[in-house]
């Protein structure tokens, strides 16, 4: 969840994957609201919606709870190696 109400939704292994950060600051200094702060997420590994800005809260979930773009159509997993950006999208 971020501060502006944006929502979205990864499965627990992209979360744990080692590349994935959850950044408070840059350069020793506090991440600035432009890039994303005062926290923010990101995945390397899936399409930029899926590295939330402007963190507030993090829930873990038995059951998938598609965010704000995977309900209007953006795909679940977002996995840019099999072009999933839409619902549609089966990749390669």
């Amino acid at each position: 969840y971020s501060y502006d109400g944006y929502t979205t939704n990864l499965p627990l292994e992209a979360l744990l994957d080692d590349d994935v950060i959850i950044a408070h600051s840059v350069h020793g200094k506090p991440l600035t609201a432009e890039h994303g702060g005062p926290v923010r997420m990101v995945v390397p590994k899936r399409y930029a919606w899926k590295s939330a800005k402007w963190l507030k809260a993090i829930e873990l979930h038995v059951d998938d709870r598609p965010g704000f773009w995977e309900v209007r159509g953006y795909h679940n997993d977002a996995d840019p190696w099999l072009e999933q950006r839409f619902s549609e999208d089966d990749g390669l």
